[in-house]
């Protein structure tokens, strides 16, 4: 359905979205991931058709947007960070007005209204104006607005930023329906569990780069251990040579916080432990775990602070 092929844009010589290639079938949920100032807006700015490449394309059901008026882009809903409501008109209002912008009109936009508002679990408060909701019934009114005139693509900017965990389950459920309709969606968000929960494919950003295209599992593979030790420790440790014992991938240390990966748990404990004491540190607490979507995202990008929006 989506085809974003080598897409590229630059502000002057600040290159901003470096060839950035990936696609989205009907019926499937890619993540979009990547740090602050990776490029994740400009790149779901040109999709939409709100900002042209400098080169490269998007395109849907293999055509492309070409202008405002093109009419490829009336397969696209998106759902904006910024919510996108008249707080003092109606909400079965709010989505007339988008309807009508897309050419609908009369019984067709009435049942689209009606559907959409189902959808979202908002057809009791029909009637009555946003300015008198919650923030989570507005991300899912705002949700609704994206999806009155039935597009095949639907673009989330977080849209989850901000809302109860009901009403964030609420939207996790719309859009697990859209999917088993044949959508196509694309999901953006810095909250990583909802990505585990949702997504079929993952595809991250890294300063305007791709740096993975692929499954959850397959993005698993990509660390040097599945299984990981957070271990409280007293003083330095020596990180590259405890990385260097059998059945040890990696070892990190942040403060009095020590990370290590192993092959596996059983036999990797008493050896990580045993080593620990050997060399004098007090161990006061230690946990064990599976890696995560959190740990695969940190090593792809690295621990860096990002400041800036792309």
């Amino acid at each position: 359905m989506l085809q974003v092929e080598e897409l590229r844009k630059s502000y002057g010589t600040r290159e901003v979205v470096a060839g950035v290639s990936f696609g989205v079938a009907p019926g499937e949920i890619v993540g979009l991931l990547g740090p602050n100032g990776a490029g994740k807006t400009t790149t779901v700015a040109m999709i939409c058709g709100l900002v042209a490449p400098s080169s490269g394309r998007a395109t849907i059901g293999g055509q492309a947007i070409r202008g405002d008026r093109s009419a490829v882009k009336r397969r696209i809903g998106l759902v904006p960070q910024d919510l996108a409501l008249y707080e003092d008109i109606s909400a079965v209002n709010n989505l007339r007005l988008f309807g009508a912008l897309y050419g609908m009109s009369g019984s067709q936009l009435q049942q689209r209204c009606t559907e959409a508002l189902a959808l979202v679990g908002l057809e009791a408060r029909a009637k009555d104006r946003p300015r008198t909701f919650s923030g989570g019934m507005k991300r899912r009114l705002n949700v609704a607005c994206a999806l009155v005139h039935d597009p095949d693509l639907l673009i989330l900017d977080e849209p989850t930023v901000g809302v109860d965990p009901q009403s964030r389950n609420a939207i996790f459920e719309n859009l697990e329906q859209l999917r088993s309709r044949g959508k196509a969606l694309v999901y953006t968000t810095h909250y990583m569990e909802e990505v585990e929960r949702l997504c079929d494919r993952i595809v991250i950003l890294d300063d305007g780069k791709l740096v993975a295209s692929d499954t959850l599992q397959g993005l698993y593979r990509r660390l040097p251990a599945a299984e990981t030790l957070d271990i409280e420790i007293d003083g330095s440790v020596d990180s590259a040579q405890l990385a260097r014992q059998v059945g040890v991938k990696s070892a990190v240390q942040t403060g009095a916080r020590l990370t290590v990966g192993v092959d596996d748990l059983v036999h990797g404990v008493p050896l990580v432990l045993a080593w620990l004491a050997a060399h004098g540190h007090n161990v006061h607490r230690i946990d064990s775990g599976k890696a995560t979507l959190e740990d695969v995202f940190l090593a792809l990008t690295g621990r860096k602070l990002r400041d800036g929006p792309r």
